[in-house]
């Protein structure tokens, strides 16, 4: 019997290095510098054209300023917007302060090599990037020589081909992205103009019937329960996405005059944390983070979780901490500050100027 389970546990070893092994030659591990860390988008100063993306792991406390620049000896030459990345691949979009130079940058994800750009006038004024199987869709606010946010468009790329193959109309400043059940959610950013939140079917890749708000819609996200969170000035919305019904309004005591903002979920995807903000006399902006969970009937706003705003929010999957972006003024680089769920301060990360995003990987 003891002979038995000996050979039954090597047979299991073997079968289980086999398996190993037989996973290791179908699905090598990615090589590069950037496998395993945080990726910071730097928007930069616009009038320079100076945003750049920071890279660090998870355990250090100190970043490279621009990898970009460091694995290919140029600078992206704008502001980044949004990266994002599939696979073997990443995509920067990068805004630039001259019109007709602003691109979809692709990268090889784990070296960050050039491997080629979309250009005008497929892409004008880029805003936020998803990506849903082997397309990636980019919302653009397009020339907007009106000032008027009435070209704006979703430019509907395919990943191989790396050509854009679609541009579907989305008027008053397409801006944030969510997807679910078959449908890509497409906010606004024009107040008053449109007031609602576009739909896109993505098998058809045409637009649906909006759902109507009550003034420029910002989608947040899908949580836990497959809901979609969407923020409408001073409200918060829980959508259906089956039935795009609106199930709950939630206020945001913003008192008239502060501005929420800078919306993400947590790890678990059952709570949101929101930065509220307003600016004195003097320029100078105030407010303060919060938390609510997805159950909750009302948004409290007595205490808040952290008692100063950022310009930029996000939450590790991997390992719960919230990032939060500090931009000092856009002249100097900022700092990606780190927190525990409980609003408690872990440390904070030297990286570009003006760092509002981050993806991790």
């Amino acid at each position: 019997m003891k002979m038995k389970k000996q050979l039954a546990s090597s047979l299991a070893i073997a079968f289980l290095t086999l398996a190993v092994w037989s996973c290791n030659q179908s699905d090598p591990a990615p090589k590069g510098d950037y496998v395993s860390g945080v990726f910071v988008m730097n928007e930069g100063n616009f009038t320079n054209n100076n945003g750049g993306i920071s890279y660090f792991a998870r355990e250090n406390n100190t970043a490279t300023a621009d990898i970009f620049a460091a694995a290919n000896g140029t600078v992206l030459k704008g502001g980044v917007q949004d990266y994002t990345a599939s696979e073997q691949q990443g995509i920067i979009l990068v805004d630039n302060s001259t019109a007709g130079q602003d691109k979809v940058q692709f990268v090889e994800r784990y070296t960050f090599k050039d491997e080629g750009t979309i250009g005008a006038p497929d892409i004008e004024n880029p805003r936020e990037v998803i990506i849903v199987g082997r397309k990636a869709y980019v919302s653009c606010w397009g020339t907007n020589s009106d000032l008027k946010y009435t070209t704006g468009y979703i430019a509907v790329i395919d990943l191989t081909t790396k050509k854009v193959t679609k541009k579907i109309n989305v008027a008053d400043g397409p801006e944030n992205l969510a997807y679910a059940n078959g449908k890509l959610y497409v906010g606004t950013t024009l107040w008053g103009a449109g007031n609602k939140l576009a739909i896109i079917n993505i098998n058809s890749d045409e637009a649906t019937s909006p759902i109507t708000t009550s003034g420029a819609a910002n989608p947040v996200g899908i949580d836990a329960n497959g809901k979609l969170w969407v923020n409408v000035g001073d409200k918060m919305l829980r959508i259906n996405t089956e039935t795009n019904v609106t199930e709950a309004t939630l206020a945001i005591a913003t008192e008239g005059t502060k501005t929420p903002g800078n919306f993400t979920f947590s790890n678990d995807l059952k709570s949101i944390f929101f930065v509220l903000s307003w600016y004195d006399s003097a320029g100078k902006e105030h407010g303060g983070t919060y938390k609510f969970s997805i159950t909750d009937t009302q948004i409290a706003m007595v205490t808040p979780l952290i008692p100063r705003p950022f310009y930029g929010l996000a939450v590790d999957p991997t390992q719960g901490l919230l990032y939060a972006g500090v931009s000092p003024s856009y002249t100097q680089a900022g700092y990606a500050v780190r927190y525990r769920a409980d609003g408690s301060l872990v440390d904070s990360v030297k990286v570009g100027i003006a760092p509002s995003g981050f993806f991790f990987q």
